[in-house]
């Protein structure tokens, strides 16, 4: 059963703030395209996934709703947490009543709709008690128009002819990041 469901996790650890601090002359130019893979950890290979949208996954939509079914999870052989993106979501732009979670406006705040920064560090730590990893979520194609990178770094998107900061395909609840010059 274990071999059903093989999933390999690549966990990509992005600083904004250093990032914010480099110029077009000061961003690293390896071509890591021809750089070999890193191997696959065998929890990540071997290991069952379940996606976790916070939203939907317990009545009250919170990490603490996930958090009181863990042990449920566990009983199903859940080895890995997959948490949809648990950041603040963008106000601007965002389609429907409710918006995406992939529309990050603060890439350093929870999203308060979950909880509180402290009910997902007790999440990861009940998880990591019943031996089980949790990934999260991170989107770093996009952002929502609300995010202070559109003001304070436009030349970071994609631009229409006319300098416009477009989206990509239907998403018009995000602004498409350019990482073509970095």
């Amino acid at each position: 059963m274990r071999n059903l469901f093989r999933c390999t996790a690549f966990v990509l650890a992005l600083s904004l703030s250093s990032l914010a601090q480099n110029t077009p002359d000061t961003v690293p130019t390896q071509d890591y395209s021809q750089t070999q893979a890193r191997p696959v950890v065998d929890w990540a290979r071997d290991g069952i996934v379940y996606e976790i949208y916070e939203r939907q996954f317990s009545p009250e939509g919170t990490f603490n709703g996930i958090t009181a079914r863990l042990d449920e999870l566990k009983k199903l052989g859940v080895d890995i947490l997959w948490l949809m993106p648990v950041n603040a979501m963008g106000e601007k732009g965002k389609k429907g009543t409710i918006g995406s979670p992939y529309a990050i406006r603060d890439y350093y705040a929870v999203n308060p709709q979950y909880g509180t920064a402290e009910d997902l560090k007790r999440l990861v730590r009940e998880a990591h008690a019943r031996n089980m990893k949790v990934i999260l979520d991170v989107v770093y194609n996009h952002t929502a128009w609300d995010n202070p990178l559109v003001t304070q770094h436009p030349d970071w998107y994609h631009h229409d002819k006319n300098g416009k900061i477009t989206y990509p395909s239907d998403w018009s609840d995000v602004a498409w990041l350019d990482w073509s010059s970095r």
